[in-house]
């Protein structure tokens, strides 16, 4: 509904400028999914006219950076970029430039990134403005750079990771001169803000194409600077009994074939599930072992989400995903009351589907993610975490004093509340009387 009102917004602003003498298009990334058929997600206008004439057109606007000539016009709850045709001139630190002169559509269309995202589009008289060759561009399914590529990527240094994000996602190919240009300035690409670069990952891995994204990126010589620990599970060899696909990065790069329009978490998961192999690898006759890889793998996990600025929730549910990946492995060996916890967590839709990933891209044993899915059905008929038959109040009531006892009192009554074998509070009671009376005092 957003995206439908940000539109009527749009077209409204562009026939006001219109109407006032100026000319004004749709821009961007838009008009690139406009003519693939896509939905897009957001819609900014360009234009020749003066910010003062956008402000005195619109009664409500807000100055976002009104020395490069960018407004944003707010209506109706949802607000539209509106931003003058310029020319960038020259860039400080690889990312923002340092002045612009105001120019046309043409010379406009010029300074931005990749053919496919330079179009016009008048809504009015329904035409695409093409400049750059964009639409041939579609037709033929690659991402080119603007002009000199080497340039582009000088200019804007996220620019290498948004080509490699737009080949992903539509999955068009990278144009030989554009590719090369990645490849000499891949070393360079950390000279963008680290959130940034964040931002970049994780549309590349929940925006579709993620398995060709990182593929893309080990080959641009993109994948070590900015993901050094998935760079380096390249080589590292497993017991082909579990593993016969071959060494980690094959097997992390078949999970993220898996991937399609998934939460951020889950991907980070999926690809960091196994970071913490390469330090752990250790041979055992003929056997490949990887004890403490989890633990360890978690670790590295946080730090890479910090680096790349993800927020806390996040990195704590990756966390979670990457400790506990192979616990479903013990899950038919549980006791009840253990397994109802287990299937219980906060997280473990996330962590089953990592696992059914896992498994689908190695030796194809389903059955503990079976296992699990068929007990959590079963178990669903009661509740896997039932509301407590006895709390602290109650212990106190009993003639117990608070501390270490009360938790492990409570701890064992639950336990035999989840195995079935107390069902009310009067049987609670009475079992804590015939089992730790003695100690009550």
């Amino acid at each position: 509904m957003v995206v439908e009102e940000k539109e009527r917004l749009a077209r409204e602003i562009v026939r006001r400028l219109h109407e006032a003498g100026y000319r004004a298009y749709f821009a961007g990334g838009y008009v690139r999914d406009l003519l693939l058929g896509r939905k897009g997600k957001d819609v900014d206008v360009a234009t020749d006219a003066p910010l003062g004439e956008v402000r005195r057109l619109f009664p409500r606007t807000i100055e976002v950076g009104a020395q490069f000539g960018v407004l944003l016009v707010v209506e109706g709850g949802v607000s539209v970029e509106v931003a003058r045709f310029r020319t960038d001139l020259g860039y400080e630190d690889g990312r923002h430039p340092v002045d612009v002169r105001f120019t046309g559509p043409e010379e406009d269309a010029l300074r931005r990134d990749f053919t496919i995202n330079g179009m016009f589009y008048d809504p009015i008289r329904e035409e695409v403005v093409d400049f750059v060759g964009g639409q041939e561009d579609l037709r033929r399914r690659v991402v080119r750079a603007i002009g000199d590529p080497d340039r582009r990527f000088s200019e804007d240094r996220l620019r290498l990771l948004r080509a490699v994000r737009f080949a992903a996602n539509l999955g068009f190919d990278i144009e030989e001169r554009t590719f090369e240009a990645i490849r000499r300035h891949a070393t360079t690409v950390t000279q963008v803000a680290w959130e940034r670069i964040g931002e970049e990952i994780v549309r590349i891995l929940t925006e579709g194409g993620a398995r060709r994204g990182f593929e893309l990126l080990d080959r641009a010589g993109l994948l070590a600077p900015v993901l050094p620990e998935v760079a380096a599970l390249k080589g590292v060899e497993q017991s082909p009994d579990y593993h016969p696909e071959g060494d980690v990065f094959t097997h992390t790069m078949l999970m993220l074939g898996h991937l399609d329009g998934t939460t951020e978490t889950l991907a980070w998961g999926v690809l960091l599930h196994d970071i913490g192999k390469p330090a752990c690898a250790a041979r055992v006759g003929q056997k490949i072992t990887f004890y403490g890889h989890c633990t360890l793998g978690a670790e590295m996990a946080v730090a890479v989400c910090q680096r790349l600025k993800r927020s806390r929730a996040t990195w704590e549910r990756v966390a979670y995903l990457v400790r506990n990946h192979l616990r479903v492995l013990q899950a038919p060996k549980m006791r009840v009351s253990t397994l109802k916890r287990f299937l219980a967590e906060e997280g473990i839709d996330e962590l089953l589907e990592l696992v059914r990933i896992d498994a689908l891209s190695s030796n194809g044993d389903l059955s503990y993610y079976e296992f699990c899915r068929r007990k959590r059905e079963e178990f669903g008929r009661e509740k896997l975490r039932p509301a407590p038959l006895l709390r602290g109040r109650d212990l106190l009531e009993l003639g117990f004093r608070p501390g270490p006892l009360f938790g492990e009192i409570l701890r064992a009554v639950e336990d035999a509340q989840l195995e079935g074998t107390l069902g009310s509070r009067e049987e609670a009671v009475e079992w804590v009387e015939r089992t730790y009376g003695h100690l009550r005092g």
